[in-house]
C-alpha cells in the first residue's frame, strides 16, 4: 500500500466568466495513508472544489499531478470508485426510502463491501432501520450519508463539512464515528470551518484562503508557530489615553499583538508573566481593564494571523 492516499501539486480550477474565477490557485497536497487530514478555511475559499476534483467529481482545470490511492482520475476511474467513499456537503436522499432501503441501494453501487446492517450498526442507527429517511433528525440524516459513503467499505472517506448545521450532541456523535473509521487504518479527508472540530480530529490541517494553501501541519505545530500557546484578550475603559499595540508589544513575554477595534489580543509565552506586566503597566499609566481573559491558543488565532480576518468575515465575504 501507497505511503501517500492522496498528492496533488500545482492543482488549478478556473471557471471562465467576465472576470474569470479561479477558485483553486496551485494547491499542493499530499495525505498520508491512516491519517485525518482536515482542509480548513471559510466557505469560498476553494476546500470543496478541491475535494471535489479529488472525488473525480470535477475536472481540474490544470495540474502537474494528481494521485488518489496511487491511482489517476481518467485513467482508474472504475477502480477509484470502488475504493473511496464520499459524503457531500449536503447529501438529498429520497424521503420515501428507509433507512435500510436506502443502505442497501448504496450497497448495489459497489463490486463489495459492508453488510448493510453492519454499516447501519457502525453509525448507530439500528433503531432506525425501518423508519423513512422524512422521519430522520438533522443528525441522523447526516449518519445515514455517512453510512451510505462506508457501505463500499473504502480505504479513503471524504467528508465535506460532515457536521454543519449539527447540534453539539450530534457532532460528536459524528466526531466518534470518523475516529472508529480512522482506528481502523483508513484515510479521511474532511472540511471544516469549525476549527475545535479540526483540533479534535485532524492529525494535520492545511488552511486555506482564497484558493491557495497558505500553512500546513498539524494542529499543535501550527499553533505553535504563533510564538505563544497562551492568548489574553482584553479591552480598556473609559475614552481617555489610547493604548497603542506598540506599547503593548514591549511587555514581557508578549510575542505578538492583534488590535482590533479596541480589542487587543495577545500571544505570550508565559502568561504568568504577561499578566502581571501588563496591569502594572495600565496602572502606572493610569488606565482600566474594561474586559480581561486568557486562553490556549486555537487554530482560529492561527487562521486571524495569517489572513488579518476572523473566519466569520471570511464567510461573509464568500
Amino acid at each position: 500500500m501507497s505511503s501517500l492516499a492522496i498528492s496533488c501539486r500545482q492543482l488549478v480550477k478556473r471557471y471562465d466568466g467576465k472576470p474569470p474565477v479561479e477558485a483553486v490557485r496551485g494547491v499542493d497536497l499530499e495525505v498520508r495513508t491512516g491519517e485525518c487530514f482536515g482542509l480548513l478555511g471559510p466557505n469560498g475559499a476553494g476546500k470543496t472544489t478541491t475535494m471535489e476534483i479529488l472525488e473525480g467529481l470535477l475536472d481540474a482545470t490544470a495540474s502537474e499531478k494528481m494521485e488518489v490511492l496511487g491511482l489517476e482520475w481518467g485513467r482508474d476511474d472504475e477502480t477509484i470508485r470502488n475504493r473511496i467513499g464520499i459524503s457531500l456537503q449536503e447529501t438529498r436522499l429520497s424521503d420515501k426510502l428507509t433507512v435500510l432501503e436506502t443502505v442497501n441501494l448504496f450497497r448495489s453501487f459497489y463490486r463489495s463491501g459492508l453488510e448493510p446492517i453492519e454499516a447501519i450498526r457502525r453509525v448507530s442507527l439500528e433503531d432506525k432501520c425501518g423508519a423513512h429517511v422524512e422521519k430522520l433528525s438533522g443528525g441522523q440524516r447526516q449518519r445515514l450519508a455517512v453510512a451510505c459513503a462506508i457501505i463500499g467499505d473504502p480505504e479513503l472517506l471524504f467528508l465535506d463539512e460532515p457536521t454543519t448545521g449539527l447540534d453539539p450532541h450530534s457532532r460528536r456523535e459524528l466526531w466518534e464515528i470518523i475516529r472508529g473509521f480512522k482506528s481502523a487504518g483508513r484515510t479521511v479527508l474532511l472540511t471544516t470551518h469549525y476549527m475545535d472540530e479540526a483540533e479534535r480530529l485532524c492529525d494535520r490541517v492545511a488552511v486555506v484562503d482564497q484558493g491557495q494553501v497558505i500553512a500546513l501541519g498539524t494542529p499543535v505545530e501550527l499553533i505553535a508557530r504563533l510564538g505563544g500557546q497562551h492568548i489574553v484578550d482584553f479591552s480598556l475603559s473609559g475614552a481617555g489615553n489610547p493604548l497603542t499595540a506598540d506599547e503593548v508589544q514591549a511587555l514581557p513575554s508578549v510575542q505578538s499583538v492583534r488590535l482590533d477595534g479596541g480589542n487587543f489580543t495577545l500571544s505570550v509565552t508565559e502568561p504568568h508573566v504577561a499578566l502581571p506586566g501588563l496591569m502594572n503597566y495600565l496602572q502606572q499609566t493610569g488606565r482600566e481593564f474594561a474586559t480581561l481573559t486568557t486562553r490556549h491558543a486555537t487554530l482560529e488565532d492561527v487562521f486571524v494571523t495569517l489572513t488579518g480576518r476572523h473566519l466569520q468575515e471570511g464567510e461573509e465575504a464568500a
